[in-house]
């Protein structure tokens, strides 16, 4: 497989894996898990400002991991696939198996300066 070959084989991967990394829409995802809910919902329970929560709602919508059903004059979000709960759970397990070599990776992990 050739490098260009690879990276277009990739890109929908690589998107997908980019939409999940921010911390705000792992944590909208992991709501949805329980149910639907309005942007509204998730403000109340984020603390986060409404602008916020939508532009988030928005990426993942754009991603298609995530669908509106409007009700009147209000909009709830939901999951678009029930796959994705399966790939979060995945990752926790690989988590659980590797968790500490993750959080030290010296390119993403959490670790600062002063812990090298």
């Amino acid at each position: 497989m050739t490098n260009s070959s690879c990276a277009t084989t990739l890109s929908p991967a690589v998107v997908l894996f980019h939409s999940l990394s921010d911390p705000t829409r792992l944590t909208i995802v992991r709501r949805f898990a329980e149910g639907e809910a309005r942007v509204r919902d998730l403000v109340e329970e984020t603390g986060l400002a409404q602008s916020t929560v939508s532009a988030h709602v928005g990426c993942l919508r754009e991603c298609g991991l995530v669908v509106g059903r409007t009700e009147g004059r209000q909009t709830f979000y939901a999951l678009a696939r029930p796959e994705l709960l399966d790939l979060l759970s995945a990752a926790e397990t690989l988590l659980a198996a590797t968790g500490a070599q993750v959080a030290l990776c010296p390119t993403y992990g959490t670790t600062t300066e002063e812990d090298r």
